[in-house]
Order: structure tokens, then C-alpha cells, then sequence
């Protein structure tokens, strides 16, 4: 589990977020340029380990009525995706285009149950997920590619 003073890092990380101090040494982080109502991303980080982030626009994970994910045990990776999957689910009403990639980012290791390994790469405009030499699937958006990674029970590899 991070500390909170590591998830307070990360969340400080992405400067398009706005920091507020709220009651009992909480903090929340809000993103003003949101194309919804909607604009926290991380509400009440506290101190003992508890935090939540925004995902009520994401498929694939489990959220409270308000569309939050408790982050308590989240791993550094794993919360750094889902706080840039949360923006970006809030930055444009418009259908979601591929987002620009880097040559060090078009290709992925990801880890799952029983040390198996996905690779998440970029070719030709498409996103696809390997399985070793063989073809698990093929997706428009990177998002896609990584959603259905973490419902197989993959998360990004350090």
C-alpha cells in the first residue's frame, strides 16, 4: 500500500490537476478544464491509507454510487493509470480519438495470474494485445487495450 504521502505525489504529478486541503488532513484534487460537471478526480486522500478517484465514465471498475474507486491498496502504476484513464474520461464529450504515443509508450508489458504476460503494442492505428506470438485481441483506442487487460487480471508491469 503507498503512503499517503506517495499518493499525494503522484496525484501532484499531473499538473492539470488543482490541489485542495479539506477537513481532517484530507486532500482533493480537482481537473477545472473538465468537459463535464463533474471535476473531482481524487477526493478525500487521507492520511490513514484512504482515498478515492473519479471512474464513473470508465468500464471495468468497481465504483460507489458516486462513480468513485476506493484506492486504499492501489499500487503506484496502477493508480497512476486509472488518475490519467479519470482526466481523460473527463476532457472531452467528443468520441474518443487514439491518443498520440511515444516510441518508449507503443509497447507495453503487462503481468497476470500465474506469470503470464500480454503485450500491449501499436501498429498501424490499431491497438493489439499478444499473448506470446499469438493474437488476443485488437483494439481503436489504447484505452480499450488497457481496460481489457485489467478485467483478464493484468496490471501494467515496472
Amino acid at each position: 500500500m503507498l503512503t499517503f504521502e506517495e499518493k499525494i505525489a503522484i496525484m501532484e504529478s499531473f499538473s492539470e490537476l488543482t490541489r485542495s486541503d479539506v477537513s481532517l488532513g484530507r486532500v482533493n484534487f480537482s481537473y477545472e478544464q473538465s468537459a463535464y460537471d463533474k471535476k473531482n478526480v481524487a477526493y478525500h486522500l487521507h492520511p490513514n491509507g484512504n482515498g478515492f478517484i473519479y471512474a464513473g465514465r470508465l468500464r471495468g471498475y468497481s465504483t460507489d454510487d458516486k462513480g468513485f474507486v476506493n484506492i486504499r491498496e492501489y499500487e503506484a502504476d496502477a493508480l497512476r493509470s486509472l488518475v490519467a484513464e479519470s482526466i481523460l474520461s473527463l476532457t472531452d464529450a467528443s468520441p474518443k480519438k487514439p491518443l498520440p504515443r511515444t516510441e518508449s509508450t507503443q509497447k507495453e508489458r503487462w503481468e497476470g495470474p500465474d506469470n503470464q504476460t500480454l503485450i500491449v503494442t501499436f501498429e498501424d492505428e490499431l491497438w493489439y494485445v499478444y499473448a506470446g506470438i499469438n493474437l488476443e485481441s485488437a483494439f481503436e483506442t489504447y484505452e480499450e487495450a488497457a481496460q481489457y487487460c485489467r478485467e483478464e487480471g493484468f496490471s501494467k508491469a515496472t
